[in-house]
């Protein structure tokens, strides 16, 4: 049989498309950005996550030469602001600076309605390690007398988290099941009264991360033990790391980073990813992120997805053990 020839015609109209779409896409990303961008946070207004988008935000809208607009979509661990998100349209025109706890944390403790895969990975922009900290009236001046006075006195002692299945929480799971011991939950209603329970000796132990805690631990209210991280904290450099003390799986930082809706130009993608390196990369926000409690850093969009990918695992390991819920 003859093999079936496309029209000639046909052909060169299909070229013509083909041209269209290609030249049509170029187009819009050099004519890119002709509005403001909106830049989603998942958390309320006030917040350690809001407070380093702002500081971003101004810098990057310099660079891009339009404005960089904070939106915040709180509620529901953080899933609200992701899904919102995803489910943007995939213009150029709406980005969102996350934490893993809507990534790593949220869909192993409940059906999300998105996965992974849903998003475009751009870069990190820094970083807060979790820090090990007591009341200074508890007596405990070590992670090894910490640890000590848990196993010998098993369910005495209590720690607060921002509630079940938050950071907090999670990272105190961590370390009671490499330190094996027992040291019971009692979870508040957000960060900030976790902080006040431990500061009124309602508890007497919390894995938080350092921004909130600095000024407590400088005045001399809380000790910090141990810094959950892989290196030193620079605000913190006389206090050990969680490694040092023969503990080097307990790590909980948390990590923040610019993701997209799957879809975005890559020509804009690389803009925008660009322009956030940029930015974290100037001295003076670097400074400024460091006065936050916070270490900047960038990565590459696969390094930033395989990031997220392992604190997922990590995070479903320890939900398993613990068994924890949202309840």
């Amino acid at each position: 049989m003859t093999p079936t020839r496309r029209p000639f015609f046909a052909t060169i109209a299909l070229s013509l498309v083909g041209g269209l779409f290609i030249t049509g896409t170029a187009a819009q990303a050099e004519d890119w950005p002709a509005k403001p961008i909106k830049l989603i946070v998942p958390y309320a207004a006030g917040g350690p996550t809001d407070a380093i988008a702002r500081l971003l935000a101004t810098k990057v809208g310099a660079t891009l030469g339009k404005p960089v607009v904070v939106d915040n979509r709180a509620g529901a661990g953080g899933t609200i602001g992701v899904d919102a998100t995803v489910k943007a349209s995939a213009d150029g025109y709406t980005f969102a600076l996350v934490a893993p706890g809507p990534l790593a944390g949220m869909p192993n403790l409940m059906k999300a309605p998105y996965a992974l895969d849903d998003l475009q990975y751009l870069t990190l922009v820094a970083k807060i390690p979790s820090v090990l900290v007591v009341n200074s009236k508890s007596g405990i001046d070590s992670l090894e007398a910490l640890v000590k006075k848990a196993k010998a006195e098993p369910d005495k002692l209590s720690y607060s988290s921002a509630g079940p299945g938050t950071t907090p929480h999670i990272g105190m799971e961590i370390f009671k099941d490499q330190a094996k011991i027992n040291i019971l939950h009692v979870p508040y209603k957000g960060a900030a009264p976790a902080i006040t329970g431990l500061l009124g000796g309602e508890v007497q132990v919390a894995m938080v991360d350092l921004l909130p805690v600095m000024a407590h631990i400088n005045n001399g209210s809380l000790k910090a033990l141990a810094v959950a991280a892989a290196s030193r904290a620079p605000q913190l450099p006389n206090v050990p790391t969680t490694a040092e003390k023969g503990l080097p799986k307990v790590t909980m930082e948390t990590t923040y980073g610019i993701v997209a809706p799957k879809g975005v130009p890559a020509a804009i993608a690389t803009r925008v990813r660009e322009a956030f390196v940029s930015a974290v990369n100037a001295p003076e926000m670097k400074q400024q992120l460091l006065q936050q409690g916070a270490l900047p850093v960038t990565a590459t969009s696969a390094e930033y997805q395989q990031l997220i990918q392992a604190e997922s695992a990590k995070w479903k390991d320890i939900i398993g053990k613990a068994k924890i819920t949202l309840e």
